[in-house]
């Protein structure tokens, strides 16, 4: 979503700025659809080739070289993948993080970083689910200058 698309939902332009300053241009939930299911056929791709390799195993007795060359490679495929998938999960949870402090922090890199990340849990979404809302309210009594003051009343001033 860009900035016109925001004014013509309604926001003023000053709003609009604001959520593409504090957002950058926002991807469509279609385009996120889209990469879960190349990445799912990716998976099936990994997957059948793995059995595939299983299966010429046995046509190969005999000859150690391809077997360890084929071993090497499962080892490879397996490392690449648990690596992949742990990339991941960090990335939904910093930008999980981030969405969750935007607007509510002074500097969002230097809260992020006083977080610890494994205790926060992601559900199924990568929406937080819990163990953040305990390390914020400590971090507010701790540190109270890295959060945005939340709104406070008006005060009518007294002529002097």
């Amino acid at each position: 979503m860009n900035k016109e698309k925001l004014i013509a939902l309604g926001l003023t332009e000053e709003q609009a700025d604001a959520v593409v300053e504090g957002y950058g241009v926002m991807i469509p939930k279609s385009r996120l659809d889209d990469k879960i299911e190349e990445l799912k056929d990716a998976n099936k791709t990994i997957a059948k080739h793995e059995a595939d390799l299983e299966a010429i195993k046995p046509k190969l007795e005999g000859n150690d070289d391809l077997l360890k060359q084929i071993e090497d490679l499962q080892l490879a495929n397996t490392q690449a993948k648990e690596q992949y998938e742990s990339e991941l999960t960090s990335t939904r949870l910093a930008n999980a993080v981030k969405f969750a402090l935007h607007g509510k922090v002074q500097d969002l890199d230097i809260v992020s970083s006083l977080l610890d990340k494994s205790s926060i849990e992601l559900d199924e979404n990568g929406n937080i689910k819990g163990g953040l809302d305990e390390q914020i309210t400590s971090l507010k009594e701790a540190k109270s200058f890295l959060f945005v003051p939340e709104a406070v009343e008006e005060v009518a001033a007294i002529p002097p």
